[in-house]
């Protein structure tokens, strides 16, 4: 099941997390959460949703944070998480830039004069460029 995909009405949504539906409204308008539209206009709220209403019911009830704060805590925990994205594609990048570089220096060693593992030669050509 997707996460994103809109499936509860408020009322359900009120019931799961025990808290009362103008809670609910009140959220929306501060800009916390954002339910799906019906062309009825009826709310639709997906698991998404529901887990970021746990994480601010979380913030409000049990360590007393005020909506301002939620809203701080909930952009940098977005923030946060596009930054990770981004370290890891970066990570597979290096990775594939490593492993080109790799089966290069691992051709030149196989015409070259003297054999040498393709390990060596790889921290030898680090070594050479972090002098110069």
């Amino acid at each position: 099941m997707e996460r994103d995909r809109p499936l509860y009405l408020i009322s359900t949504v009120a019931k799961m997390l025990d808290i009362h539906p103008q809670t609910l409204r009140l959220y929306e308008r501060e800009g916390l959460i954002k339910p799906a539209r019906t062309e009825g206009n009826t709310r639709l709220y997906s698991q998404e949703d529901v887990e970021r209403l746990r994480t601010i019911l979380i913030l409000t009830r049990d360590l007393g944070v005020n909506l301002a704060g939620v809203e701080i805590i909930l952009r940098l925990r977005e923030q946060i998480e596009d930054l990770q994205s981004e370290v890891e594609k970066l990570a597979t990048l290096l990775g594939r830039y490593m492993q080109v570089e790799i089966e290069r220096l691992q051709e030149e060693s196989r015409t070259a004069l003297v054999k040498v593992a393709p390990s060596y030669v790889v921290r030898v050509k680090i070594l050479e460029k972090g002098k110069g």
